[in-house]
């Protein structure tokens, strides 16, 4: 496909659908020399983004972390993310909204008398982890660790917090690898550049307590799915050597969707059962 910048199709900017290669901003934008920027990313299933309307309150929220507010309502932002949908006729597609400070008076830290925009876009986009979700992801260990909460808004989905995601995902990828693990500031197991992590011992689930990261979403619906099912969770801080004693592992996101993991560092892990028919019932669940 043509690069991101160059393609046909219709994306919602400020109110109004325009053409793709026109939706530019100014070389001044604030968000991108201070990161003043918020995002969400969605998937469509046969023409309906699952949990829609949480996503857009996310953003609402995570602008307010950042302090700014969005000039558009979260009913207007759900319509206008149908409104991209139908423009670009896509039912199955990858949803993306941000919102950021752009130009205006203000060209230092400070931002406050600068507009704040909001652009919505879609396309198709398949599995994120390519095979992945039959082999098992292969994922490096980041040097990289995600801060305290005293440090940054960890709890925003804010695009400078993606910073070190972006070089641990490349030195992951330049290993051969899917995705880069982080620890958190404390050394406890965390989640990778985009997804949170869940591990199964005994037939019982471990994950991460988000409390220095991004409770995702996916990672929402993956517990009350698994807490359906009778499967005890434990969400806890997770020491980086007991993986060696985890037998499946699995990563969810809006864009991993739910993906086993064969393999962090020297720590393997079975594609096992549980992780299959999680990954499959979310497949039905988003598509119901």
């Amino acid at each position: 496909m043509a690069g991101y910048d160059d393609r046909d199709g219709k994306i919602w900017m400020d109110g109004k659908l325009i053409d793709w290669r026109e939706a530019n901003v100014h070389i001044l934008t604030h968000a991108m020399h201070y990161a003043s920027s918020v995002f969400e990313g969605e998937r469509a299933y046969n023409g309906k983004i699952f949990r829609s309307r949480e996503h857009s309150e996310r953003l609402h929220f995570s602008a307010g972390e950042l302090d700014f507010e969005i000039p558009f309502t979260v009913d207007e932002i759900e319509a206008a993310k149908k409104e991209v949908l139908e423009a670009n006729g896509l039912t199955d597609a990858y949803v993306r909204a941000v919102a950021w400070r752009g130009a205006g008076e203000d060209m230092g830290v400070a931002s406050a008398r600068n507009p704040v925009h909001l652009v919505i876009a879609a396309w198709e986009w398949g599995a994120y982890y390519g095979d992945a979700k039959m082999k098992g992801a292969k994922l490096d260990i980041s040097k990289w660790k995600r801060p305290s909460p005293e440090t940054i808004p960890v709890h925003a989905k804010a695009a400078g917090l993606y910073m070190i995601c972006t070089t641990s995902k490349h030195a992951a990828e330049a290993k051969g690898c899917s995705d880069a693990l982080f620890m958190d500031y404390r050394g406890y197991v965390a989640e990778a550049t985009g997804a949170n992590i869940f591990f199964v011992k005994d037939g019982e689930v471990h994950t991460p307590l988000p409390d220095c990261f991004l409770n995702g979403l996916t990672r929402q619906t993956v517990i009350g799915m698994l807490e359906d099912r009778q499967i005890k969770v434990h969400e806890r801080h997770i020491m980086p050597e007991e993986m060696e004693g985890f037998e499946q592992c699995w990563l969810t996101g809006t864009a991993a969707e739910v993906t086993p993991v064969g393999q962090i560092g020297d720590y393997t892990f079975e594609v096992g059962d549980m992780a299959r028919e999680i990954s499959e019932a979310y497949e039905q669940l988003v598509r119901s």
